[in-house]
C-alpha cells in the first residue's frame, strides 16, 4: 500500500467563491478526502474500544475468581471440623497464579488502551482547542504500534499495579485468616511454641512456614515498592503530583512543548518510535533526492562513494526515518532507480527535525 499526502495548507483566508483544497489521500486509485478519514478514523476508535473493554472484562474476570476462592478457603479453613490452617496456604499460592494471569492480561488490555488514548489526545482533543490539528508524530505512532504491535507497559509494572489495586488486600486478609486460624481456633495459643507446633505443615516445621510466609510477604510488599515509579500505563488515571520525580509535568492530557506550543500525551515520547537509517547507493540522485524531500518530507544528505569491485564513483544518499516510511521508501526508489542498492539499518537515536528536539538532551 502506497499512501502519499500533500504538503499541509497553510491557514489563509479563502473566498466564498473558491473551493477549499483539502488534502487527499490515494489507495489504489481510490481518493480519500478528509471526511471519508475521519469516518474511517471513528470507526477504529470503536473498534478498538470495544477491544479494550473485552480485555477490562477480562481483569475482573480475574479478580472475581481471587475473590471468590478466598471467600471459600477461609469458609472452608474455619469449619472447626474439616478445615485445615494449609488450605490457606495453598489458596494463596492460586491467588498468585491469578495474579499473574491477570497481569498479562493487562498487558493486552494496555496495548489496546494505548491506541484509544493516541486518538483522544492527538485527534479528538485536537478538534477542540488551537491549533485544531493532531500532534506532528501523531500518525506515525498509531501506524507503527498497528504494524508492529509491542506492550507499552512491562510485566513488572503490570503486577504492581494489579497488586496494589486488588491482590495486596486479599493477600492480606489470606495472611490474618491464617494467623487467627492458627493461634486462636480452635482454641487459643497459649505459647509460642504452641504456635509453632499448629503451624508446622507435614513434614515442614512451624519455624519453616513462618520463615516462608515472611519471605513471600516481603517479596510482595518489595514488588508493590519497587514498581510504583513505574508511570508508562495509558488506562490508569495518576494522581497530580506537584513535583514531577523526573517525569514530564502531568496535566489533564498532556505537557507543554519547549516552544510553549501544543500539549503533548504524557505517556508518549517521539524516542519512543523506531528509528532507522537509511543508505541508497544510485546513479540517480537527483531523482531519488527530490522525490524523498517532497513526497516523504524528509531531509537527505549526499554522500560521495566508490565501488571497489568496478572502480566506478557512485553517489550514496544518506536518510533518517521511522519504521512506517521504510515501505515508501523503497516504492520511490524502486521507481526511480530500480538498480539501486538500498542499506535500512536501526538507529540508536535520531536527534533533530522531524525527530526528537536536541534541545531535550542538551
Amino acid at each position: 500500500m502506497e499512501v502519499t499526502t500533500q504538503p499541509d495548507i497553510k491557514e489563509t483566508l479563502i473566498p466564498d467563491d473558491l473551493p477549499i483544497q483539502e488534502p487527499v489521500w490515494t489507495y489504489r486509485g481510490y481518493r480519500i478526502n478528509s471526511g471519508e478519514f475521519n469516518t474511517a478514523m471513528v470507526h477504529f476508535y470503536r473498534g478498538e474500544i470495544s477491544r479494550a473493554n473485552v480485555w477490562r472484562q477480562r481483569l475482573d474476570t480475574t479478580t472475581n475468581w481471587a475473590v471468590v476462592t478466598t471467600g471459600a478457603t477461609i469458609t472452608f479453613a474455619f469449619n472447626q471440623s474439616l478445615g485445615q490452617h494449609s488450605i490457606i496456604l495453598l489458596n494463596t499460592l492460586l491467588i498468585t497464579l491469578f495474579l499473574f494471569i491477570e497481569a498479562r492480561r493487562y498487558l493486552y488490555y494496555e496495548l489496546w488502551s494505548y491506541r484509544t488514548r493516541l486518538m483522544e489526545t492527538d485527534f479528538f482533543a485536537a478538534m477542540l482547542v488551537p491549533p485544531f490539528r493532531p500532534g506532528s508524530d501523531w500518525a506515525e505512532s498509531l501506524a507503527e504500534n498497528l504494524l508492529q504491535p509491542d506492550f507499552p507497559v512491562s510485566i513488572w509494572e503490570a503486577l504492581g499495579r494489579r497488586l496494589r489495586r486488588n491482590y495486596l488486600w486479599i493477600y492480606l486478609i489470606l495472611g490474618l485468616a491464617w494467623v487467627i486460624r492458627v493461634g486462636v481456633l480452635p482454641t487459643p495459643a497459649t505459647s509460642w511454641s504452641e504456635f509453632l507446633q499448629r503451624a508446622s505443615v507435614g513434614i515442614l516445621s512451624g519455624q519453616g512456614v513462618i520463615l516462608g510466609i515472611l519471605v513471600f510477604y516481603g517479596a510482595i510488599v518489595m514488588i508493590g515498592l519497587a514498581t510504583m515509579t513505574l508511570h508508562d500505563a495509558t488506562g490508569e488515571v495518576f494522581p497530580h503530583f506537584g513535583h514531577n520525580f523526573g517525569f514530564p509535568q502531568a496535566h489533564s492530557h498532556g505537557w507543554e512543548d519547549q516552544n510553549g506550543g501544543r500539549r503533548k500525551p504524557w505517556f508518549r515520547a517521539s524516542g519512543r518510535r523506531k528509528q532507522l537509517l537509511a543508505l541508497i547507493v544510485t546513479d540517480r540522485s537527483p531523482a531519488v533526492s527530490s522525490r524523498i524531500l517532497q513526497e516523504m518530507n524528509r531531509g537527505v544528505t549526499a554522500l560521495s562513494g566508490t565501488g571497489l569491485y568496478t572502480g566506478k564513483a557512485h553517489p550514496v544518499l544518506m536518510c533518517a526515518l521511522t519504521v512506517t516510511e521504510v515501505g515508501q521508501l523503497k516504492s520511490l526508489v524502486n521507481h526511480e532507480d530500480p538498480d539501486a542498492f538500498v542499506i535500512v539499518a536501526p538507529a540508536q537515536e535520531v536527534l533533530g527535525k522531524g525527530f526528537k528536539p536536541l534541545q531535550e538532551d542538551a
